[in-house]
């Protein structure tokens, strides 16, 4: 590592004006995610052109996780859900098609020397973008390529949506818009503050990789379909806190040799994300077939990431929007959950196959 040494308090204010200056432009922009690319890249910003180490305490990580954890949990619905009702056989297909073929693209990936297949899995799997990367080094996966990885995934995704409806459905649009509609701020704050502060209070009990992020997530979930505190959400400040932290840490992992090693995997990442939506777009057509649902419904319903644009195009088009969120919220719930038990498992395979080479 080349580059001028500064004190630890001149790189963490090098961190925090470069995510201020590049948050704010990622947002003009209409980049997802511009909190946690900009805190990536503000905390890459100090990595790569300085040797000194700034330490963040493990605190701030886990909290990061926990707020994360309970912005998820906000948008679960037991109506939304329900909304599947005899439906589920063919959802439940349909979903773990889709994690089949994530895995499988993974593992494509992981066929790399500098990639492991956890850290292949996981960057590739669909849905759930922010969770994955906030748990990614808890399943020992390199989160510095899970990261980059999973929001180029949402990215294409985003960036295709428009024209693949455009082209291939045509539906009317101005048809309707998504209710953003939520209880006072001091209601959302208690909320914040109960579902992850009794989130990290139960993952110190039960103790298991990726608690720190499933427990406030189900808490939140609870709190939030049970309307014990009426209509809640994640005031957009907490949010990008929960982003900053875990961005801010994963950018100063970087080195140039991470760095290099990740742009000259994009070129097979970006064919493997491609593969993925057009197989997705397949797994779709399964489920309007295997169910009620129109075309359109059904295909923003298992797009792989991208879940408040697709929620949106459901409202403008006139879609189901409850059944496109149930779809969606199922899957995402499904790789969360089951994440601790296919790290394990894919580390597992990792060894047998290193000891067999």
């Amino acid at each position: 590592m080349t580059g001028r040494a500064r004190s630890p308090l001149a790189g963490a204010l090098l961190v925090l004006v470069a995510t201020v200056a590049l948050t704010l432009t990622f947002s003009l922009l209409r980049v997802p995610s511009a909190v946690l690319f900009g805190s990536l890249l503000g905390g890459m910003t100090h990595a790569l052109t300085s040797p000194t180490e700034i330490k963040v305490p493990p605190l701030a990580f886990r909290l990061g996780q926990a707020l994360i954890g309970v912005t998820i949990g906000t948008l679960v619905s037991v109506e939304a859900l329900q909304r599947m009702g005899g439906e589920i056989a063919p959802v439940l297909l349909v979903t773990l098609g889709t994690v089949v073929l994530s895995l499988g693209a993974g593992w494509l990936l992981s066929l790399r020397r500098d990639v492991s297949l956890v850290t292949g899995a996981f960057a590739l799997i669909a849905g759930g973008a922010s969770g994955i990367v906030a748990l990614a080094r808890d399943l020992d996966a390199d989160e510095r390529v899970v990261t980059v990885v999973q929001y180029l995934r949402v990215l294409i995704v985003l960036v295709t949506l428009p024209l693949v409806i455009g082209v291939v459905f045509q539906p009317e649009t101005g048809l309707g818009t998504l209710s953003t509609e939520h209880g006072p701020l001091a209601l959302d704050l208690l909320y914040v503050v109960a579902a992850a502060g009794g989130g990290l209070l139960l993952a110190r009990v039960v103790r298991f990789s990726t608690a720190t992020l499933l427990a406030p997530l189900l808490i939140a979930a609870v709190l939030a379909s049970s309307g014990w505190l009426g209509d809640v959400a994640v005031p957009d400040p907490v949010q990008w806190v929960g982003y900053a932290l875990i961005g801010v840490q994963v950018g100063l992992r970087f080195t140039r040799t991470s760095l290099a090693s990740i742009a000259r995997m994009l070129p097979v990442v970006t064919l493997l994300i491609l593969a993925m939506l057009g197989l997705s777009a397949l797994m779709g057509a399964a489920l309007a077939w295997l169910t009620p649902a129109d075309g359109l419904t059904a295909y923003l319903a298992t797009t792989p990431g991208g879940l408040f644009a697709v929620l949106a195009i459901a409202a403008d088009s006139g879609s189901d929007v409850t059944y496109v969120m149930a779809v969606q919220l199922f899957r995402l719930l499904v790789i969360l959950l089951t994440m601790p038990v296919l790290a394990r498992w894919l580390r597992r395979r990792d060894t047998e196959s290193g000891d067999a080479a």
